[in-house]
């Protein structure tokens, strides 16, 4: 029997090993070094000044948008087709979610949809890097700027992307990066908020840490404040720190990126010459622009096919031990959303077409030749099997 092919796996080395031991052995496990020198490499890459680590991408949408001053009675535009945290944050500090349709091609939202959907409540854009797909990047940024709007980047699936020679993380008056560990790099858990920003930044800095004052020393042996008191809180705040462990995990694998990165590219071309062309699938589209930073492989059924289908064929991957799954259903479909907001089917149609048909393949750094072609191997005669079932 073929051993397990798992959906996505963390790419750890010895590097990785040695500077969490160099950690541990350091005896600072908090609010240390490690922090500040992953701060420093996220944000050289996404070309910002500042960049404040946090414990999830999740955590850092949420600082963004409570430090933008967004709350009740506000609406931010995003999209229905991405991980329900996108949504969530906007929650978390009473705003309600916009959502708008994406684009067929790039699963981004759709510009003129964003256009159309700015009104008076309107106080911020939310826009996803689907997959790792930075393509409308500019044009969000161009909307937000004409509408004096900021512009909240979710990256969280895209470091090491860039549209148009800018990288990810740039675009908007803030970005956040995720490193949950089937993410392009991981700290185990963890997020960075980058920005040029430095108001941004120091009251984000204020908010992960229960609130203590701007520009405060970040470590209670030093004081804690200019005051000199650690204890000292000005605003409410969270316990929202990156631990030094999983920054120096962050750091080793940020000195790797750019072999990470070429690892999964080089998988997903292998991925795009195996099932190109086959009459039932459509393959991820990247614009000439963008260089995309593969978070995921997910490629999608014809709209021949329902969703029913796909599920079976998602059982079907897993019962031959083929990681699979089904990325994204969409959040306004989500039972607590149709609750809360009376949202229901056939409001973003484009977005419900994609995700009844997609289907996420085992994608990580160290697949092989052989995996992939047993993966596609797999697919194609279930979808064969589904076309016999439909006679």
């Amino acid at each position: 029997m073929p051993s397990e092919i798992p959906l996505s796996k963390p790419d750890i080395t010895d590097l990785e090993i040695q500077l969490v031991v160099r950690a541990l052995r350091s005896g600072r496990l908090s609010i240390g070094p490690m922090v500040e020198q992953f701060e420093n490499l996220v944000a050289l890459r996404a070309q910002c000044r500042h960049a404040v680590a946090v414990n999830s991408g999740t955590s850092g949408l949420h600082l963004v948008l409570q430090s933008l001053n967004i709350g009740p009675g506000d609406e931010v535009i995003t999209t229905p087709f991405s991980f329900i945290a996108s949504s969530n944050c906007i929650l978390f500090v009473g705003a309600t979610p916009r959502f708008v349709d994406i684009c067929p091609r790039s699963l981004n939202m759709d510009p003129a949809k964003v256009q159309a959907a700015v009104g008076v409540k309107t106080k911020a854009i939310l826009a996803v890097e689907t997959f790792g797909n930075p393509t409308y990047m500019d044009q969000y940024a161009n909307l937000a700027a004409r509408h004096e709007l900021p512009l909240i980047e979710d990256c969280c699936e895209a470091l090491g992307a860039t549209y148009k020679g800018r990288p990810a993380g740039h675009f908007g008056r803030a970005g956040v990066f995720g490193f949950y560990p089937n993410k392009q790099i991981t700290t185990g858990e963890g997020g960075m908020i980058v920005t040029d920003d430095e108001r941004l930044a120091a009251m984000c800095r204020s908010l992960r840490n229960q609130g203590r004052p701007l520009g405060a020393s970040t470590t209670p042996t030093h004081g804690g404040s200019p005051t000199g008191s650690w204890l000292k809180h000005e605003r409410l705040g969270y316990n929202y720190r990156l631990p030094e462990l999983n920054a120096a995990l962050g750091v080793a694998q940020m000195r790797r990126l750019d072999e990470i990165t070429q690892k999964r590219h080089e998988v997903a071309l292998r991925y795009i010459r195996r099932l190109g062309g086959h009459p039932a699938l459509v393959l991820p589209t990247v614009d000439p622009e963008s260089v995309m930073s593969w978070f995921v492989f997910v490629v999608r059924l014809a709209p021949t096919y329902t969703a029913e289908e796909r599920d079976r064929i998602i059982a079907g991957l897993r019962r031959h031990e083929i990681g699979a799954s089904d990325y994204f259903p969409c959040i306004h479909l989500q039972p607590f959303y149709r609750e809360r907001f009376g949202l229901r089917e056939g409001m973003f149609p484009i977005a419900e077409s994609v995700s009844n048909r997609t289907i996420a393949l085992p994608f990580h750094n160290d697949l092989t030749e052989h995996e992939i072609d047993q993966v596609a191997q797999t697919l194609e005669m279930l979808i064969k099997s589904e076309s016999i079932s439909r006679v």
